[in-house]
């Protein structure tokens, strides 16, 4: 299971809880990265003047104001070393909410924890209507509201930071939305199954930042259309504890809890609480439970539900039922959070419908037996048995013969122990005197119709730059693919005059632009090597521009020109130049082969750009085609690249040339002419079979490659681009018909009819994708 954090290369040695030492590889990295543990960079704060005593101005950090709002006995255990944590930063001030069940007797009085942790609470708010049922929710709800204003006028927080999916929670939110201050919600994007969804993610609405546990929940969020440079993947704060808790030396603790004579996974946790949504059937549940238990004959800790609708029930059912004076049972308000997780650990299973069952349990692999619909929704591990109907004692009964004292593997979903250091570096980097305006992020649609006369006068426009290993060529594109302009010069020989030429044509082509009444978007380059899109960084350059290697292209040309630049590989480029204006138009999946000096391409996948995880997806000119072959470029041998590219053709024009064998009736070649892949081309169409043979080589190369392709990938369309596109399409078709599977030979092989696909495909960079929050 995951160690969150760390990199994909690093691995992390956890000891399990039965003695077992594990390795966990890291697949939440990409997420992480920015807030790894040891290199995050905090933003500066606003700066304050102070007067020393000489009278010098003294610059010193605001420090952030972070409140934290606690409802119950549940949110304190995850906010609770989060609050720890800010106390003791020194450029933070907690201030303390307490709200909700914590102040209510029956409860457990749950805010002396927070004394006891010695925090400070600044403010106590008796917000909950008592009756336990649908109505008393909503009037807690308007009461909280009531209240919440005055103390966030005295306060005046910069952060507001809410937990979860409880209505406490939500009347927290929308107060502090209404009142322009950032909210920081944690544990959104998860799924439970019941109104606690629903709450859930109208919180998330309101928020402005987001802290989640798990991959999915952060899938979710963006799903959401929230942004993703808001959100933080920190896994969950429960787990900080969890794993470092010396659960094993704990006899005295069971004998507090279970009795003086209980042992280690000899007894039973249960909790449940009402569902809000379904009162009446979750009130027969929790009987039948009851009788399930009670026929089950083991000890029994078993937790008062929360005050939801239908909890004041519940409790009835309980003293009917006699549980509160029967030997195996022994009920509970409250239990202390660092208790309860070593009662989870030790105990033989956990039955009802709290999330505990699904997230702290996993942690031990304690077993689980989940009723209802209220977790349903959420990811669990391998110790949770669902008996979703839960409709007859008999069928409790058998979950709770099948998973009593099994054994299961913990389970790390939901975090690795190192989430609160990376929330606090979070909220240090929130910049708390940007504008606090939410924005979403959509994903594209039709635009609508506006009229504005910019757009009438002018034609929105994109800067297109193709950086070849000869070629340096800028051109301003429209958006219906129009080249209004272009400009040509021999690219430099060194890093230094490669930017300076390149800075000097679209400084020139921008001043072009208003003259031919184009509206720039933005910056789009087609380069080759391996690319960091998202960072707008040249990694590694191919050996035709020698030395291109580790180039930031994003920061000094968006600083000179104020317009966003997008960066990408010249193959991915023909995909979306390929998409946006040519045959890929209507087609959601289908691959580009770029034939060139190199073989490139690009994957749209569901009509969007296939990058791999480290940027490298689609080097088909590297893709094998042969055990043993002609040496390639990259050092390997067999390489498709090594068959059809240009540079391929060059090597075998020349091998014949310097055989007598390539110049045939009809050919003139100069005496300091460079023999290349034109020349082959031209021998063949003259009728050298020798120079056919190798062009005939070239194609099944490709189509041995392409065959490979359709195979994996499945997609619904081929489209060869480049020079020499028209020589192969007919051999690699002939191929591909006689050696694929039936299902592949059906696919659609075409020849590109974009007559500069490097600089549309740049120009689609900007004309796809300047409207939206990331690429």
């Amino acid at each position: 299971m995951p160690a969150f954090g760390a990199s994909v290369t690093q691995t992390h040695r956890r000891t399990k809880s039965n003695g077992a030492v594990s390795d966990h590889i890291d697949p939440h990295d990409a997420a992480f990265r920015k807030y790894s543990l040891n290199n995050l960079v905090t933003m500066d704060t606003t700066n304050l003047s102070t007067l020393s005593a000489n009278g010098d101005a003294i610059i010193e950090k605001r420090k952030h104001k972070v409140c934290i709002a606690t409802c119950n006995r549940a949110d304190y255990s995850k906010l609770g070393p989060i609050m720890i944590a800010i106390e003791k930063d020194p450029d933070m001030i907690l201030q303390t909410i307490v709200l909700g069940c914590h102040l209510i007797d029956d409860y457990g009085s749950t805010y002396r924890l927070i004394e006891q942790d010695g925090l400070n609470i600044d403010s106590r708010l008796h917000t909950i209507v008592r009756g336990e049922d649908e109505a008393a929710m909503v009037e807690s709800i308007g009461l909280a509201m009531v209240k919440l204003p005055d103390v966030l006028l005295r306060l005046q927080p910069d952060i507001l930071v809410v937990h979860g999916d409880r209505f406490d929670a939500l009347s927290l939110a929308a107060t502090a939305a209404l009142m322009n201050i950032r909210i920081l919600h944690i544990e959104g994007g998860e799924v439970s199954g019941t109104i606690d969804d629903s709450i859930r993610h109208a919180i998330t609405k309101l928020s402005h930042y987001h802290i989640c546990c798990t991959e999915r929940a952060h899938s979710r969020l963006l799903a959401m259309c929230e942004d993703n440079e808001r959100i933080m993947l920190a896994g969950c704060t429960s787990y900080d504890m969890l794993l470092t808790a010396k659960v094993r030396d704990c006899d005295d603790l069971i004998h507090k809890w279970v009795g003086p004579e209980a042992e280690k996974q000899d007894y039973i946790i249960a909790l449940q609480h009402p569902v809000t949504t379904n009162i009446k059937h979750s009130i027969t549940m929790f009987g039948l439970m009851l009788d399930a238990l009670l026929t089950f004959d083991k000890k029994v800790v078993i937790l008062f539900p929360n005050i939801d609708a239908g909890s004041k029930e519940m409790t009835r059912i309980m003293r009917l039922k006699g549980i509160e004076h029967h030997p195996n049972f022994r009920p509970a308000k409250h239990i202390p959070f660092e208790e309860f997780i070593i009662l989870v650990a030790n105990a033989g299973c956990m039955i009802g419908n709290s999330s505990a069952g699904v997230r702290e349990a996993g942690a031990f692999g304690t077993p689980v037996v989940n009723l209802g619909s209220r977790q349903t929704g959420r990811e669990t591990g391998e110790n949770v048995l669902h008996c979703r109907e839960a409709d007859t004692t008999q069928k409790i009964l058998h979950s709770l013969e099948i998973q009593y004292q099994k054994q299961f593997p913990p389970s790390y979903i939901y975090g690795d122990g190192h989430a609160i250091p990376r929330i606090i570096k979070f909220i240090k980097n929130i910049d708390v005197d940007k504008e606090i305006q939410k924005g979403f992020v959509f994903p594209p649609m039709p635009e609508s119709i506006s009229k504005d006369i910019d757009h009438i006068l002018e034609t929105q426009s994109a800067l297109a730059v193709d950086m070849g290993g000869t070629q340096l060529r800028v051109a301003i594109v429209s958006n219906e693919g129009e080249i209004k302009h272009l400009e040509s010069r021999s690219t430099p020989d060194n890093n230094e005059s490669r930017l300076r030429t390149l800075m000097e044509m679209l400084v020139d082509a921008s001043q072009k632009a208003i003259g031919l009444s184009c509206r720039i978007l933005g910056v789009g380059i087609s380069t080759g090597g391996r690319v960091n899109p998202r960072e707008g960084i040249v990694m590694h350059a191919t050996k035709a521009i020698e030395g291109w290697n580790n180039i930031d292209l994003r920061t000094p040309i968006s600083s000179k020109l104020h317009l966003p630049v997008w960066v990408d590989n010249d193959g991915n480029c023909a995909a979306l130049g390929e998409k946006k204006f040519g045959f890929g138009k209507n087609s959601a999946n289908f691959i580009t082969i770029a034939t060139g000096t190199g073989i490139g391409g690009g994957y749209i996948q569901d009509g969007k750009l296939l990058h791999g995880t480290n940027f490298c997806a689609a080097e088909l000119g590297h893709t094998k085609v042969s055990m043993d072959g002609p040496e390639c470029l990259c050092g390997g041998r067999g390489c498709l690249e090594s068959y059809s590219s240009g540079g391929a053709l060059q090597r075998e024009a020349k091998a014949l040339m310097k055989e007598g064998e390539l110049v045939v009736n009809g050919m003139k070649i100069g005496a300091e002419e460079e023999i290349t892949a034109k020349h082959l081309i031209q021998s063949a169409k003259l009728g050298n079979t020798k120079a056919q043979a190798v062009l005939n080589i070239g194609a099944r190369a490709l189509a041995t490659a392409t065959i490979s392709l359709l195979h994996i990938l499945n997609p619904s369309m081929i489209v060869l681009s480049g020079h020499f596109a028209p020589i192969y399409h007919e051999e690699v078709s002939k191929t591909i018909n006689r050696e694929a599977l039936d299902s592949a030979k059906g696919v659609e092989i075409r020849v590109s009819e974009l007559k500069e696909p490097a600089l549309l495909g740049a120009a689609s960079l900007v004309l796809e994708y300047a409207t939206r929050r990331t690429y």
